[in-house]
């Protein structure tokens, strides 16, 4: 035997549930589940001889279980299944942002109705009924998994009628999306008993296990670098959600797991030692990691790379993924031809073998190749599984390697690392995850509202004290740092900082604490900067709910409202405010809202109107009379003394609907401010502070 491969995918979603409301804010885990988290597992029936790992993080089988049983909320879901002739025309843009998400090469440009779609939408063309009922089935329809797709007859059928879908045709594809829905995990639990699959945890909701238990730990891989204001040291918690995730895992597969993939590949000597004590045997993380706790370069050390190391005496066994290997299907092998793709991968796990030898390593040497097990495959052609079955089908037959699981590739005899630098799978650092001053804002929200926690949880019930700390724990998961900052970002950066916030919200709201005014307003200071609004005259308007004249709001500005594409709705599923005008007079700031329901709600006392005031400090200022009036429109006219800004300066600001317990009902703009200018005195117009 020349090589040992040891092949570990990632299956991980962040927690998308605001538990709240109940509802699942993107769909990623309903569509990934449908194609990869299935199809990938149910695949391996085909090549008996593979061996492989899976690390299912248990906030993805927590939601995978609640869309399998029915009984997730989501808005995708649910919009995409209402009969197509009913949705409102609010309902039809969104499906309409929401309805393409997925890359236009690989998974909407070979369907030819669906790339009609698109253009439609690109050219900005009205669609019909019937336009809208075929974008409900292709969205979902696309992301079926490739092979059943192939080979399911429900499926099959509606890819060749390929158009002029009937509301049975979307019943007959929701009734196959419940049955994948529900193999998802009965498949990993059937693959782990023939002994196919090793199956591997997380901690519960993916943390960065080393900023948690001690924030500090960032200046050993930032020397000087600013850190959060609040030094975060929390290695209960980082216990707590360890020991959750072995729970979850027994309870689910059966079994408890050997190994965990630390979040991120995120690791310190205290954090493993937490893994340790769990019970794990091994754990995991990037070969940058190794280099820099050895201090030597690996590019020339295959001796040192493809073995697994002991840290501490008493640590868990730690495996190093092959940074490149892993990569090269991360990222590489998607516009390469299938087979020529397996056949380079196999030759370089042939020479990394031949190379570890060479080195005197020993005869044997082991190469583990980690990457996420869901991501890569929307830009491969026909969904990765052409490349997947060659791989599998030349390892399968290669005489000289040998696939294991991480647990027996731990098995072998390990080196010894007295410390493990603390780093993570990118770059060996933490910068993604703390390093931009949105990371580190979030993270001092974090801080405060666990010594909120800490000082109120006593006094409130076992209920309200647990559903705190769950959504406590939830905001501590990696994912909304990842989005933060300008080194990653999506189409749904809002939607992850809104749902960030939103948890620390719920967790004032349980325990009765005063929400901070911070938690209302946007974290993300990249991207595009503030609208600044220019009114052509100044206002007099008369607060009386009404339009007095024509000539009332002469003068002020009808900024857009055009939403983001993502799901940044707490309860309601349409947008309250239908219209708004902007205005300064002498003395305040103007505003004119309309919609119907926004106005039958803040009547009935059920909603309130807050402008969010940006500056140093990020303020709340409450709408309340006499500065408002409801009647067929909302008038608003807020002095600017009350809103703290001096004339001749400039006010940045965002109006929100908020509901009970400070939920976020609407906001305009969403995801950052406007900006207006405060009149001066000198101007003639101004007023006197």
């Amino acid at each position: 035997m020349a090589v040992k491969l040891a092949i570990l995918w990632h299956m991980h979603q962040p927690y998308y549930e605001d538990l709240a409301s109940g509802e699942h804010i993107l769909p990623w885990v309903r569509l990934h589940a449908i194609k990869d988290y299935w199809g990938m597992v149910a695949m391996l029936e085909e090549f008996p001889g593979v061996r492989v790992t899976f690390n299912l993080v248990p906030s993805l089988i927590r939601q995978v279980q609640a869309f399998a049983d029915d009984r997730a909320k989501d808005r995708h879901l649910d919009v995409g299944l209402k009969p197509a002739a009913l949705l409102t025309a609010e309902e039809s843009r969104w499906m309409i942002a929401n309805g393409f998400h997925a890359p236009f090469n690989r998974m909407i440009g070979p369907y030819p109705r669906y790339a009609e779609l698109h253009a439609c939408r690109m050219e900005r063309r009205t669609f019909s009924i019937e336009d809208l009922r075929d974008l409900q089935v292709w969205h979902k329809l696309a992301w079926m998994d490739p092979d059943l797709r192939g080979r399911d007859p429900r499926l099959t059928g509606l890819v060749e009628q390929g158009r002029d879908f009937s509301e049975d045709d979307k019943a007959r594809l929701r009734e196959v999306e419940l049955d994948v829905l529900g193999r998802v995990l009965p498949a990993y639990r059937e693959a782990q008993a023939r002994g196919q699959v090793e199956l591997a945890t997380s901690p519960f909701y993916h943390p960065i296990l080393p900023l948690l238990c001690d924030s500090e730990i960032y200046q050993r891989a930032h020397p000087g670098a600013p850190r959060p204001s609040i030094h975060l040291r929390r290695p209960g918690d980082a216990q707590l959600q360890i020991a959750r995730a072995v729970a979850l895992h027994e309870s689910t597969f059966g079994v408890r797991p050997r190994g965990m993939w630390p979040p991120e590949g995120a690791v310190s000597d205290e954090a493993l030692a937490l893994i340790a004590a769990s019970g794990m045997q091994w754990a995991a993380t990037d070969e940058d990691v190794l280099a820099r706790s050895l201090s030597t370069p690996l590019h020339d050390r295959p001796d040192l790379l493809y073995r697994p190391y002991r840290v501490g005496g008493a640590g868990p066994v730690m495996l190093f993924r092959d940074h490149a290997m892993s990569d090269r299907i991360g990222f590489h092998y998607q516009s390469w031809d299938a087979d020529a793709a397996a056949d380079d991968f196999v030759t370089a796990v042939r020479q990394a073998g031949r190379r570890f030898a060479a080195a005197g390593g020993g005869e044997v040497g082991t190469v583990c190749v980690i990457l996420d097990g869901e991501n890569a495959w929307e830009y491969y052609p026909g969904g990765g599984r052409p490349f997947l079955r060659a791989l599998y089908r030349r390892l399968e037959g290669a005489g000289d390697i040998e696939m294991v699981t991480m647990a027996e590739a731990a098995g072998g005899e390990a080196g010894s690392l007295p410390s493990i630098f603390p780093g993570s799978w990118i770059n060996s650092d933490f910068y993604i995850w703390m390093g931009h001053g949105d990371d580190r804002r979030a993270w001092d929200q974090v801080s405060a509202a666990r010594s909120m926690f800490d000082e109120r949880a006593a006094a409130v019930t076992p209920e309200a004290r647990d559903g705190a700390l769950e959504e406590l724990l939830i905001a501590e998961g990696s994912d909304w740092f990842w989005w933060y900052g300008d080194d990653h970002s999506s189409d749904h950066d809002a939607d992850f900082d809104d749902l960030f916030r939103r948890h620390l919200r719920n967790a004032y709201a349980a325990l009765g604490a005063d929400i901070p005014a911070a938690l209302f307003a946007t974290n993300i200071s990249t991207g595009a900067g503030p609208d600044r609004l220019e009114p052509s005259g100044v206002l007099t308007p008369t607060l009386d709910g009404r339009d007095t004249s024509s000539l009332e709001w002469v003068g002020a500005v009808s900024p857009s409202l055009t939403r983001s594409a993502g799901a940044m709705y707490e309860v309601t599923a349409v947008s309250l405010i239908a219209d708004v005008r902007v205005g300064v007079s002498a003395s305040g700031l103007c505003v004119r809202l309309v919609g119907e329901a926004l106005i039958d709600l803040a009547g009935a006392g059920e909603a309130a109107i807050v402008l969010v005031v940006s500056g140093p400090d990020v303020r709340l200022v409450p709408v309340r009379r006499p500065f408002v009036s409801v009647g067929s429109t909302i008038e608003i006219h807020m002095p600017f003394e009350a809103l703290g800004v001096a004339p001749g300066t400039d006010l940045q600001f965002a109006v929100q609907v908020l509901g009970r317990a400070g939920s976020i009902l609407d906001a305009v703009p969403r995801g950052k401010f406007w900006t207006i200018a405060v009149p001066h005195p000198a101007s003639g117009t101004g007023w006197q502070a």
